[in-house]
């Protein structure tokens, strides 16, 4: 039944029915009742699970597992599964995601966006078996594409999915992030510096040492997210409601699983406990804990990015960052830090999702937790902001950065941490008064030695070559 909406003559409604009785749908919605009234209720972030496509094809996934095994355990006919694996692989193909409405914030544990699924898959079936949409009676989309399942065991299933999906895309940016800065510090192998601790001078080091700790730490990072999303490899499908699997057949998780695992090319594993996973977010813990270390250390980076080319003329200027945009609308010529500034602000948010997540799974109680939502939405929201954060620091950053090379050798030539690589030759004391001297008359500490005789003048070349200051070596003492 179609009527028109009162605001506009151009829409028109079908009528659905639901426990609490009828609402308005748009006629041209794949969508049905449970999710209108779910676009209603949580008008939150005004973010749609839409935008995070590879929920909404973990989700299609699913179910398209979910509707073969049905089949293969005769609860459902091979018609019907025909045309909800068709809806199915359509979804996946990125078709019908527009549909995809319900806040990602919500109550009810993920139902609304199991509910906005199965319309959804029940609408284009209907279709498929020449249909109008909302015809439920020859196709449900709690009775046929829900057969079998809950949504806390499809929605946690799905999330996991999704994460391990859209993982990899930060896992190659990471790596892409590593190989830049591992190019950099080849390039400046012999930009000779100084290195500083506690923001003073410290000893001479070089620009490709400081970029090579950068790729590394980097690196580190990179295999640790591979590893801690494999957690995710385990689901609790088959569970149903609170993990004792009322409602599906005894063979019904082990074969959905295997159905699963086949579609989305991924070896998943049902849980050993499944009344513990139903309810266990430990994995999104430390999976989201990972997330914040990484952005910790894309921040600190880009910290020592923003000093180290801060100036031009009153900072460090030991590098120059590639010039992005004006800086200033009253500074003529100021440029800034720009893209090293997105990225910290990126990292802050992905430390304050890491304490959402931690909290959100504290607050689960008895067999479930009702929280996932929010869960879920943190950590695709770091995934994905890291991911574009990480492809922007090294694209419109970290490949333009060159080096001061003057600039870096006089912070070396006239810095009294130069000293330090003396101290096995004159001793503490008259180390440490050389540089107490040094600071009082600015003079250099390589002449007020020469002029002290404290060393013989070929031995303190061969003491202060850079080669000699950079690594151990072996002292020889005369």
């Amino acid at each position: 039944m179609l009527n028109k909406s009162p605001n506009s003559s151009n829409v028109q409604f079908r009528k659905e029915k639901d426990l609490l009785g009828e609402k308005d749908v748009p006629v041209n919605a794949y969508y049905g009742i449970q999710t209108q009234r779910a676009i209603e209720n949580f008008q939150i972030t005004g973010v749609s699970i839409n935008l995070f496509p590879t929920l909404v094809t973990a989700l299609a996934m699913v179910k398209k597992a979910a509707a073969k095994t049905n089949v293969e355990l005769k609860q459902l006919s091979q018609q019907k599964t025909d045309a909800i694996c068709q809806a199915c692989d359509e979804i996946i193909a990125g078709h019908l995601h527009e549909h995809f409405l319900v806040d990602v914030i919500q109550g009810g544990a993920g139902t609304s966006t199991n509910m906005n699924a199965n319309e959804v898959i029940a609408n284009r079936a209907l279709e498929v078996l020449g249909h109008q949409k909302g015809e439920y009676q020859h196709l449900h989309p709690n009775n046929d594409v829900n057969m079998s399942q809950s949504t806390n065991d499809v929605y946690p299933t799905a999330v996991r999915m999704a994460i391990i999906l859209k993982h990899s895309e930060l896992v190659i940016a990471a790596q892409q992030l590593q190989r830049c800065l591992k190019e950099k510090a080849t390039e400046f192998a012999d930009v000779i510096k100084m290195g500083r601790t506690q923001l003073q001078d410290a000893v001479p080091m070089t620009l490709g040492l400081e970029f090579n700790a950068y790729a590394t730490t980097i690196g580190e990072d990179v295999e640790r997210i591979k590893w801690l999303a494999d957690l995710f490899k385990e689901v609790n499908l088959g569970g149903t409601a609170i993990g004792t699997g009322i409602n599906a057949d005894q063979s019904y998780g082990r074969i959905a699983i295997e159905h699963l695992s086949r579609i989305a090319c991924i070896d998943l594993c049902q849980a050993s406990d499944l009344v513990e996973a139903t309810s266990d977010m430990g994995a999104f813990v430390l999976f989201s804990s990972m997330l914040k270390r990484f952005a910790i250390k894309l921040s600190k980076i880009c910290n020592d990015l923003r000093l180290l080319s801060s100036g031009p003329t009153a900072g460090l200027n030991e590098i120059n960052l590639p010039q992005m945009q004006p800086g200033s609308s009253i500074m003529p010529g100021k440029v800034n830090p720009v893209i090293p500034e997105a990225v910290n602000q990126v990292a802050y948010n992905v430390i304050g999702n890491d304490l959402c997540v931690s909290m959100a799974a504290e607050a689960g109680q008895l067999q479930l937790n009702v929280m996932e939502p929010v869960i879920a939405y943190k950590m695709l929201e770091s995934i994905q902001e890291l991911t574009n954060a990480t492809i922007m620091l090294s694209e419109k950053c970290i490949k333009g950065i060159t080096a001061n090379k003057e600039r870096c050798r006089d912070y070396v030539d006239n810095s009294i941490g130069i000293v330090t690589a003396l101290n096995p030759y004159i001793g503490y004391e008259n180390a440490s008064r050389i540089a107490k001297q040094a600071l009082a008359t600015g003079r250099r500490v390589v002449d007020l030695v020469k002029e002290e005789g404290l060393i013989a003048e070929e031995q303190l070349a061969e003491v202060l070559k850079p080669e000699n200051m950079l690594s151990p070596h072996n002292l020889q003492k005369s």
